[in-house]
């Protein structure tokens, strides 16, 4: 076997623990920009999901509210028919109007009463 300087298995050695600690600096680094590219990946698809459900919510939002409108509108316009053929039947027919609203207002009295 053939004795090797000490001083060159040194420098050597040296050299390789550079170049190991240039290899690691270089691998971190390529780490890091990966981890801050699937970082940025990963908000963008946040923020994309995000606008996906705000646009979903509003959408629903108006329907609902169309809805709501639309069945106001129905309950109003009943209402108004109602009272309309009720001041109709009263002037039609006064004496009953009054003999039925008088009966009504026994029973609501006699009710709330106990």
């Amino acid at each position: 076997m053939s004795e090797e300087n000490p001083q060159t298995n040194e420098g050597q050695a040296r050299t390789n623990l550079e170049s190991s600690k240039a290899h690691a600096k270089a691998a971190a680094e390529d780490l890091r920009h990966a981890a801050e590219s699937k970082a940025r990946e990963l908000r963008e698809a946040a923020e994309a999901k995000a606008h996906e459900f705000r646009d979903v919510a509003q959408a629903k939002s108006r329907e609902y509210r169309e809805r709501a409108e639309h069945a106001y509108g129905d309950a109003r316009d009943r209402v108004r028919t109602f009272q309309d053929d009720g001041e109709e039947y009263v002037r039609k027919n006064p004496l009953q109007a009054v003999l039925i609203a008088a009966c009504a207002g026994l029973i609501l009295g006699l009710g709330l009463r106990k």
